[in-house]
């Protein structure tokens, strides 16, 4: 009678176990269907919370610097004698370029160097067959002088004497000059403004497109971008041998530069 007892107790504990890992196996599948049914409704759905609007945004203005870039160039049979040669040049054009109220903080040296000019001399009298077809000619390469060489940019704030600084240039000896490029002092300002035009112009975009869509706009959730600056300047030919060449008109056309401002955004919509 007692083991009877005990084996129906026994039958019950494991009836209770296996109900109860039965119930948190339940417990477990449920969950996990549950998580997988909410990341299949977020992956389904990510596309649709969410639209790209792009914007556009421009300003122009006339360009209040002109670039002038000119060069010296000279040969003499020793460095030294190039290179003073050089700098006689370089005091008559900063000489001119102060005559023409330019400061020396907008006249800028680019480069300077001077290198050796090489000339092969054969050496007479020795001449020894080398390949089936003839001899050979024995010599070396021989320093005949050097070459200085100095190029400078300067920046004219006054746009409207552009062309007489050319003009004057062109008669102290520099061995090229070109320009004038026209440019923008303070571009980062117009840069900015052309960045706020985009950004307003994607805002308007995106409010229309959403009331149409019949949605409200969130957050951003992305922010991208870009621009470009187009320059339309009246640039002078170069003008190798400056001081032969015909000179510079006294007024250039400055034309008008073009910034521009391109943006993309993401909005996530409800």
């Amino acid at each position: 009678m007692l083991d009877t007892q005990m084996g129906d107790k026994e039958k019950k504990n494991v009836y209770q176990a296996v109900g109860l890992f039965l119930l948190i196996l339940s417990v477990f599948f449920l969950i996990k269907i549950v998580h997988e049914f909410k990341g299949e409704r977020n992956f389904k759905g990510g596309d649709m919370s969410i639209i790209t609007i792009t914007g556009h945004g421009e300003v122009q203005a006339v360009p209040d610097i002109a670039n002038v870039y000119f060069s010296i160039t000279k040969e003499a049979k020793t460095a030294k004698e190039a290179q003073d040669a050089v700098a006689k040049i370089e005091a008559d054009a900063l000489s001119s370029l102060k005559e023409n109220k330019v400061e020396l903080k907008d006249i800028k040296t680019e480069n300077a160097s001077f290198n050796p000019k090489y000339e092969w001399q054969s050496e007479t009298g020795t001449r020894l067959p080398c390949n089936e077809w003839g001899g050979c000619n024995y010599g070396k390469s021989v320093i005949i002088g050097y070459e200085a060489t100095e190029s400078i940019t300067v920046k004219v704030r006054d746009t409207d004497t552009a062309g007489k600084i050319m003009q004057d240039l062109g008669t102290v000896g520099v061995s090229s000059l070109s320009g004038p490029s026209f440019s923008i002092d303070d571009e980062e300002g117009l840069k900015m403004d052309a960045r706020k035009q985009a950004i307003d112009n994607a805002k308007d975009k995106a409010q229309s497109l959403a009331k149409d869509l019949g949605v409200k706009l969130g957050k951003i959730t992305s922010y991208v971008e870009g621009g470009s600056y187009y320059p339309m300047y009246a640039k002078m030919e170069s003008m190798n041998g400056a001081g032969d060449a015909v000179s510079a008109p006294a007024e250039l056309p400055k034309g008008e530069n073009t910034i521009s401002s391109d943006v993309t955004i993401t909005y996530e919509i409800r």
